[in-house]
Formats: C-alpha cells, structure tokens, sequence
C-alpha cells in the first residue's frame, strides 16, 4: 500500500500489530529514523531502546542510571541519537548527550540548560539542533561542536519544531503564542507570530506537516488545532477528553490528510482535516497514550505509555474490493 493511498476505510482498518512491554516505568519520548526503518525510545526506568521497525524486534537496549533518559531524537546517522538528562542538571549541567548506541559511548556533552529539557528537535538539513527548556530558553546546537550556537530567552515553557524543510522553526511561548524564526537568521527574532483564537493556553506540542502547508497544535486545554502554517489561520480544532498527568501528543499522517490522537478517555482518535471530522476511534488498550507518531517510510503507527505498541491495517477489516500489501512492504 502507498503511504500517499490513506483513506477512511484503511485508517478504520487499523489494529494492534506488536507489543512491548519489558521495560519499567513509561516512555518519556520516541523518535523515527528519517530513512532507515529505526524507532528509538526513552523510557523512566532510565533505558533506551532501539527498535527495527520493519520486522517488529527490540534491536539493543542501553541504560542510563547517571544521567537518565527524558526526551530523545535521532541524529541522521542511523546508530547516533541526542538525549536529555533528567538527574543532576543543577550540578554537572550535562543536560544534553550525544549518543552512539553501536558502541553505547557518549560522543559529547552539551552544557548550558539548568533545568529539565522539555522539547527537542533535529534539524532535517543539517547538523543543528534545538532543545527548549524549563530554564525558558531554547538553544540552538551544532553537533560538531560543545559550544552552543544561540540562546533566545522566551516567556513560558517553549516547545521548538523545525518545518520538514528545515528553513523555519516554530516556538511557543506563554498564553498560547506561536513565533516562527527564519533558521538562517534567528538572530533577527520572528518573523511572524501566531495566536489560536481565544485559547490561551499552553501549547505542550508543535508539528509541521509534510508539505508544510499546515502546523499541529496541541494545548493543555485539551485542544487539538490546525493551522495554516503561512498565515496562522485556524483551519480546524478537536476537542479531547482530559488527563491531568499526561500531555496528549497529536500527529499528521504522511499524506498529510488526517491527524491522529490520544486521549484522556484511553481512546486514539482520527480526524480528516478537509472535512473536519472524526473518521476513526480505538481503544488504545494501553491507556493514555502519553507518545504517538507515524513511521514516516511505513503504513505504521506507534502508540505509547508504559507499554509500546504497533499499529498496522488488517486487511480482514477492509470492506469492499480494497486490498492491502503487507506494511513490511509499504516502503517499497
């Protein structure tokens, strides 16, 4: 099946492919590999996990006890990932390490934040990277090199995304405001900011769709919005059921024409944007699902809490005379 073929039935069509459950604690954060078929994770019993997602199997697990694992994201080398710290930031200051996990050795430290990373972000172009951090500031790194490469001091908690082309990054900031920075000249401030509607509150999560045409929002209001990315305009939002300990992460399908979520209530929930509806709705059967993304090279999602699990179609579910290839073979 192509990944640009979804439609309502497919994504109806969904169900449980795999599950992974050897682990203690939650999934802090999880990440895919750009062009490899890889999902890393980071989890509070301080681990972090490396998955073939083609063959659903557990490639290696390394573990963390000084510093911790928090947020994480894959360099561009298949076998190298960032990740935050969550112990001793006050102390060390080794709030960020660059990690080979082929050889489980830290490559380097960047010190700079003094408190818990919230939001990390790898440039799609280049060697540069962003973290936001509850020390309200959002730096800007080189791979390369231990020194960071820009400071803004922003108002709030700032979640940072780069856009699919790398050339813009967004960052929120307190009562709900979007600034949207030119990569190449940050150092100038924003170049537009965007606010959605009435709601003022905290934006725990920020997407670019793959076309880049439109940005995902997701708010502490339990609201998921969409906007046009070039002018801010609210083209839908969708309300969620609450959880008062777990943000709720949203996410674009490849195609770019639905969005998927979890939700206080336990359920995932799908939306078409066009239409401004919900066209699909599980039980997670895992709770509420704290992380959620799309592979971007397969017909594959992951949902996660204390538990991982993959979801793939199941072409029995498909009416009509649709037929579905095997996912291994989405990519293909």
């Amino acid at each position: 099946m192509s990944l640009t073929a979804l439609d309502d039935d497919t994504l109806r069509s969904f169900a449980i492919g795999a599950v992974f459950s050897d682990f203690d604690g939650k999934i802090n954060s999880l990440d895919f590999h750009r062009t490899q078929d890889l999902l890393i994770t980071a989890i509070d019993d301080d681990s972090v996990r490396i998955y073939d997602t083609a063959n659903a199997k557990l490639l290696k697990t390394t573990y963390h006890k000084k510093h911790g694992a928090d947020r994480i994201c894959f360099t561009h080398h298949p076998n190298s990932v960032i990740c935050s710290s969550k112990y001793n930031l006050n102390t060390a200051g080794e709030s960020l390490r660059y990690l080979s996990m082929y050889d489980n050795r830290i490559l380097r430290y960047f010190k700079g934040h003094s408190d818990r990373i919230v939001s990390l972000c790898m440039s799609p172009i280049n060697d540069s990277f962003m973290s936001g951090s509850l020390d309200h500031s959002v730096r800007i790194w080189d791979l390369r090199v231990n020194a960071c490469q820009g400071i803004l001091r922003l108002r709030g908690k700032p979640i940072v995304a780069y856009d699919q082309q790398g050339l813009v990054f967004a960052v929120s900031m307190e009562g709900g405001a979007v600034k949207l920075f030119d990569s190449r000249s940050y150092d100038k401030g924003p170049f537009d900011t965007f606010l959605v509607g009435g709601d003022t509150a905290e934006v725990c999560d920020i997407k670019f769709s793959n076309d880049g045409r439109s940005m995902l929002l997701t708010t502490k209001s339990n609201y998921v919005y969409v906007l046009d990315a070039y002018n801010g305009e609210k083209r839908c939002a969708f309300s969620l059921e609450p959880s008062a300990n777990t943000p709720m992460e949203a996410v674009f399908t490849p195609d770019c024409q639905y969005i998927l979520s979890g939700s206080g209530d336990g359920n995932l929930h799908a939306w078409h944007i066009h239409k401004g509806q919900e066209v699909a709705r599980w039980n997670s059967e895992i709770g509420v699902a704290s992380c959620l993304k799309w592979a971007p090279r397969r017909a594959m999602f992951v949902a996660a809490s204390t538990v991982l699990t993959f979801w793939i179609p199941d072409s029995s579910k498909l009416t009509g005379n649709q037929t579905l290839m095997d996912p291994k073979a989405a990519a293909k």
